[in-house]
């Protein structure tokens, strides 16, 4: 990474912390139900800036990686859709209050980020060590699109298989139901957590898995570190906002899976013939702007219940 991305990793950090301590300790202090017209302006608000940052980088770095960005940037943000469902699945299960989620969604969000971000190091070390490392990506990928295809639309919830829940249990004991917002509480001079914090780790932990799908998709496009991490966090910072304006509409998007399988499958395609057939960069962010169109578009066109009734 040269010295000018260095600088503007760390601004970019800077900002990004101010705007979540901004978020929590003002716009969010008070414990509420998140409406959906709140929901919808938060989500316009980061998509609008991830586009500002992605014009920013147009006269900074010159139109290529301006438009990998883009790409990367709507890779993440289609797939952050995918985790949506499973965090509303998660949410029922542990019947989390509304006015609660809130809270859970934002302290996982900075834990994604830590995660993420260490993430790509690894990746981006891996890979200027062991280029062959790409190949095993692209494989990867092509294994999980295919597998995401013919996945059951079904999501089961095994929250006491997590391994992380179980260490946690181990180490402190947990209440039993919530305590208001509170993750902790201190009884008989001893701290015990509450089941909201169990809620965070088992969120925290989700979210490590669907990276490991997200981040070597990103690493099809580019292997820029400043370029993976910005689109990266530029889509987690809008998946607390989107969760809450698309919580009740999952099921308008029932196709949509299928388009993020045809994704990774292109994206895992791409780049294992990286050497061979490299794709341009204009073509990729077409094809992968477009399969996401057309699997919304099918999802309004044919929607869940007409499939369900005309099927056998």
């Amino acid at each position: 990474m040269v010295p000018d991305e260095t600088l503007a990793l760390v601004l970019f950090n800077v900002f990004v912390i101010a705007m979540l301590l901004l978020d929590l300790g003002i716009f969010q202090r008070r414990a509420h139900e998140i409406g959906i017209q709140e929901a919808l302006g938060w989500s316009l608000f980061w998509i609008v800036l991830s586009l500002l940052f992605n014009v920013g980088l147009y006269f900074w770095q010159g139109k290529e990686v301006a438009l990998q960005f883009l790409t990367g940037y709507l890779i993440e943000k289609s797939l952050s859709v995918d985790n949506l469902f499973v965090f509303l699945m998660l949410f029922m299960y542990f019947k989390v209050p509304p006015k609660y989620q809130h809270k859970v969604l934002f302290w996982g969000i900075l834990g994604a980020l830590a995660m993420r971000g260490a993430l790509i190091a690894v990746g981006v070390a891996l890979i200027s060590r062991f280029f062959w490392i790409l190949y095993v990506f692209g494989v990867f990928l092509v294994f999980t699109g295919i597998k995401m295809g013919f996945q059951k639309e079904t999501v089961e919830i095994h929250p006491e298989r997590n391994v992380a829940v179980r260490m946690l249990k181990k180490l402190v004991p947990v209440t039993p139901g919530y305590h208001g917002s509170k993750f902790f509480l201190k009884i008989d001079g001893k701290y015990t957590a509450t089941l909201l914090f169990v809620v965070l780790i088992v969120v925290e932990t989700t979210d490590l898995l669907f990276a490991l799908d997200s981040i070597p998709a990103i690493f099809a496009i580019t292997t820029d570190p400043f370029i993976v991490y910005t689109s990266n966090v530029f889509a987690i910072l809008g998946l607390r906002a989107l969760y809450f304006a698309l919580a009740g509409l999952m099921n308008l998007f029932h196709y949509l899976k299928i388009g993020l399988a045809i994704v990774l499958t292109f994206v895992g395609v791409k780049m294992l013939l990286a050497h061979v057939f490299p794709i341009p960069i204009t073509i990729a962010l077409a094809v992968i702007g477009g399969v996401i169109l057309l699997s919304v578009v099918a999802s309004l066109i044919w929607p869940k219940k007409e499939i369900d009734r005309l099927s056998p």
